[in-house]
């Protein structure tokens, strides 16, 4: 297997629309690294220049201690799989998957041993006599996987390899591409816009924004530890919820339209340390405010706006002035629309960001 390594790598469209922006990245040996973002971020294009379909306008990629700038796809030893499976309509599935073999120009003893394995790992020999036309998404998907495996290739690249199935298919797939990467030993490369699918099979994530890398960690590194205001509004469902608020450190508090919240003194310390000026961004997710129906210390005064019942939890919108911030709570618990209710932060899980900058203090 190999290691992949960019530096920066830059790739331009026209005359000015930059799709990635000097990324530098190390992916390590056997590693499944996500790159994930919004639509449009550059992680599909960078991917593509990895695989060789698409000519970087500067910098370097390297499989393991080879350049491969000027190598073409066909000979860098990678396989590739693409959103919509891209399997030919008029093969059987066998040939789909041999198909890359038969071009490399692979004995038909070798063909049908590596066949054999590649099926019987995805469990799929029953699949092999029918037409793409006669599969489900599942079992297109497989078969995309098998095309790439039976390869035996230096890295996988995937795609959005899961965006074409539903819901509950897709939360048994992450797991099976999980498990069969960690079988094979491969390093892999994924892309994917969705933060759930990211979480559950990466070993590290890549968040990516407007072509640059902002943050790279494992998926606790980001939930807990965001580098700045995109990552921490990017990554959690809900969403972190976000206040306009400055510190105001004779009272050692954050002082916001509809309220004043008193913070530990360590804070007031990183604050004065590490902020730009007194304007601050803070930052709580609705899994870290409590609600409660009586005023306690340090609490904020907000109304019920609207009940989200989700079953294993109920999601409360609650105003606060003209925003609207969600909370988490046991679905037993109950209040009602236009009630005065309090919220409490759990003031070891906020997050405080430098409004100029927009980079994380705590």
């Amino acid at each position: 297997m190999v290691e992949v390594r960019l530096e920066k790598l830059t790739k331009i469209f026209g005359k000015n629309t930059v799709a990635v922006d000097n990324v530098n990245l190390d992916i390590k040996d056997k590693e499944f690294l996500v790159l994930l973002g919004p639509s449009g971020c550059g992680k599909t294009t960078t991917l593509r220049c990895i695989a060789g379909l698409e000519t970087p306008t500067s910098g370097n990629i390297y499989l393991g201690d080879r350049l491969v700038n000027d190598v073409s796809e066909k000979d860098r030893d990678v396989a590739m799989v693409f959103q919509t499976y891209a399997l030919w309509p008029h093969m059987k599935v066998k040939d789909n998957i041999t198909f890359p073999l038969k071009m490399h120009k692979v004995r038909k003893d070798e063909i049908q041993k590596r066949l054999k394995e590649t099926a019987e790992l995805l469990k799929m020999p029953h699949l092999l006599d029918r037409m793409p036309g006669q599969l489900s998404g599942g079992e297109a998907q497989r078969v995309a996987l098998g095309r790439a495996i039976i390869r035996d290739p230096k890295v996988f690249l995937l795609d959005e390899p899961l965006a074409n199935l539903d819901a509950k298919l897709r939360v048994h797939m992450r797991v099976e591409i999980k498990k069969l990467q960690e079988r094979l030993g491969v390093t892999t490369i994924c892309v994917t816009h969705d933060q759930a699918e990211a979480m559950a099979m990466a070993d590290r994530i890549a968040v990516m924004h407007q072509g640059k890398i902002r943050q790279i960690g494992t998926a606790s590194d980001l939930y807990d530890h965001p580098e700045d205001l995109f990552v921490a509004g990017f990554i959690g469902s809900p969403s972190m919820n976000f206040m306009d608020c400055t510190y105001e450190e004779e009272k050692k508090a954050l002082i916001s339209e509809g309220f004043s919240l008193e913070i530990p003194k360590n804070l007031g310390k990183e604050i004065k340390e590490q902020a730009t000026s007194s304007e601050l961004i803070l930052g709580v997710r609705p899994q870290d405010i409590s609600v409660s129906e009586k005023e306690v210390p340090n609490s904020i005064v907000s109304e019920v706006y609207a009940i989200e019942p989700l079953g294993h939890e109920t999601i409360f919108d609650l105003k606060l002035g003209d925003k609207i911030i969600k909370a988490c709570t046991h679905p037993m618990y109950t209040i009602t629309l236009g009630e005065k209710v309090w919220m409490i932060f759990n003031m070891d899980k906020i997050h405080l960001l430098d409004k100029k900058t927009e980079k994380a203090i705590i």
